[in-house]
C-alpha cells in the first residue's frame, strides 16, 4: 500500500492528499442528510406541491376532529359506562383541567354552548382556539405560505399558568361554578 494514500481505518497519512470535499460529520448531533443527497449546500425541497397536496393535512385533521366530535355527540358521556372516569378524580376526588371535557364536547356537538361552558369552560376556549388556528393553517396552506405557528416561551408559560389557575380554582369552594 502506498504511504501517500489514506487507509480505510483512519485519517489520511501525513503528507497525503485526498480528492474532493471532506466527508460529512457523523455521530450524534451531525446534520441529517437523506441517502443519495449532496453533502454540500443547503437541503433543496422538491417541486412545489399542488393545492390539493397542501390542503390534505388540515383537511385530514378536520376529518379526524369531526369524527371524534360526532362520536362524542352520539355517545352521551353523561351516561355511566360509556367512557372511563378521570383517573385523577377517581383516585383523589380532585378535578383535573380536562374533567368535564367530554361532556363539554358532547354539548358543543349538540349546539348547547351554555352547558358546554358549565361542564368545562377551558375546553370550550380550547375548541375555539383550535378552530382559529385551523383556519389560519388552511389559509396559509392554500396560499403556499409556511404553515408553522411559533409562540414565544412567554406565551407557553402564560397558557400553563392559566391551566394551573383554572385547575386550582375549580377545586376550591369559590370556584365551584368551574367544576363539572
Amino acid at each position: 500500500m502506498d504511504a501517500k494514500r489514506s487507509t480505510a481505518a483512519g485519517p489520511p497519512l501525513p503528507g497525503s492528499t485526498t480528492p474532493g470535499p471532506p466527508p460529512p460529520p457523523t455521530g450524534p448531533g451531525a446534520p441529517f442528510r437523506p441517502v443519495g443527497s449532496p453533502t454540500a449546500g443547503p437541503f433543496r425541497p422538491g417541486p412545489p406541491r399542488s393545492l390539493a397536496r397542501r390542503l390534505l393535512p388540515p383537511l385530514a385533521t378536520l376529518a379526524g376532529i369531526a369524527a371524534a366530535f360526532t362520536y362524542v355527540g352520539l355517545v352521551d358521556p353523561n351516561e355511566t359506562g360509556h367512557y372511563p372516569i378521570c383517573p385523577l378524580y377517581g383516585v383523589t376526588g380532585v378535578y383535573c383541567p380536562g374533567c368535564g371535557g367530554l361532556r363539554s364536547a358532547h354539548a358543543v356537538a349538540r349546539g348547547d354552548l351554555a352547558t358546554a361552558f358549565g361542564d368545562n369552560a377551558l375546553a370550550v376556549v380550547g375548541y375555539a382556539v383550535f378552530a382559529v388556528v385551523w383556519v389560519v393553517w388552511v389559509v396559509r396552506a392554500a396560499r403556499n405560505l409556511p404553515v408553522g405557528i411559533t409562540m414565544r416561551p412567554l406565551w407557553w408559560w402564560a397558557v400553563g399558568a392559566l391551566v394551573v389557575v383554572f385547575s386550582v380554582a375549580r377545586n376550591l369552594p369559590f370556584g365551584s361554578a368551574l367544576a363539572p
